[in-house]
């Protein structure tokens, strides 16, 4: 029996987020440029999400580019901007064959105008693929993402839209990045670091979190096997006990 035999589809994730951590300080072990990293670990995004989709998990979302590292070294940066083009033009083949939607989340605004194009193209061309929703979290800080809810939101009730006793949950949800997408089931961090990093941090409220002691490019379909049994194997109760979820 193999690992992905023992993987009940019946109790996957239906949104599954992951934190890909470790391009920099993989490249560094191997004696290379920090881009180098970044270029090996795009191959660790297409096997991630072939195997998604293939297991039968509805949402993805990678956590691609914080607002935070747009304070990197430049070269760096501009370098990862180059690469998300680059990347989006050749797997745009892989997502539709295998009918993936792309989404983008973050303040796309402050990417380069080539980025954005390419970016919009491709969420264009795939919009009606239907199998799995893939979203990337590029210029993304979930601060800034509530902060934005929040000045929504109270706009509304300035302008009588709506009250203040109207505001709940459902309310936040609406006027966040996400408001399509479920919460995160499952949040995946590699690298041995066991931070949220400013992650998703509404829609992780209830959310099963996985580190994982692998660098981002070296991570392969049996480490996420390895996380997705783990999730299957705890108990999501909600705040509510073991019998009465039973």
């Amino acid at each position: 029996m193999s690992v992905l035999d023992t993987i009940n589809k019946d109790n996957l994730p239906k949104h599954l987020a992951i934190i890909m951590d470790g391009n920099g300080r993989w490249a560094k072990q191997q004696g290379l440029l920090r881009t180098i990293g970044h270029e090996n670990g795009t191959k660790s995004v297409r096997i991630t999400i072939e195997n998604c989709a293939k297991l039968g998990i509805e949402n993805l979302t990678l956590y691609a580019f914080s607002t935070e590292n747009w304070n990197r070294p430049k070269l760096e940066v501009e370098t990862l901007m180059k690469l998300l083009i680059k990347s989006l033009q050749k797997e745009l083949i892989t997502l539709q064959k295998n009918n993936i939607r792309l989404n983008a989340i973050g303040n796309l605004d402050m990417m380069p105008k080539s980025a954005q194009k390419e970016l919009l193209e491709v969420m264009e061309k795939t919009k009606n693929n239907t199998r799995m929703t893939l979203t990337l979290a590029l210029s993304y800080g979930s601060r800034e993402e509530i902060v934005s809810a929040v000045k929504k939101i109270a706009d509304k009730v300035k302008n009588n839209i709506i009250s203040i006793d109207s505001i709940d949950d459902s309310i936040i949800n609406k006027h966040l990045y996400t408001q399509n997408l479920p919460d995160v089931d499952l949040l995946i961090r590699t690298s041995g670091e066991h931070r949220i990093s400013n992650f998703l941090l509404w829609q992780i409220a209830y959310a099963e979190l996985f580190f994982s002691e692998v660098m981002w490019p070296d991570f392969r379909e049996e480490h996420l096997y390895e996380a997705l049994i783990s999730y299957q194997k705890r108990e999501r109760r909600f705040g509510k006990t073991s019998e009465q979820i039973k």
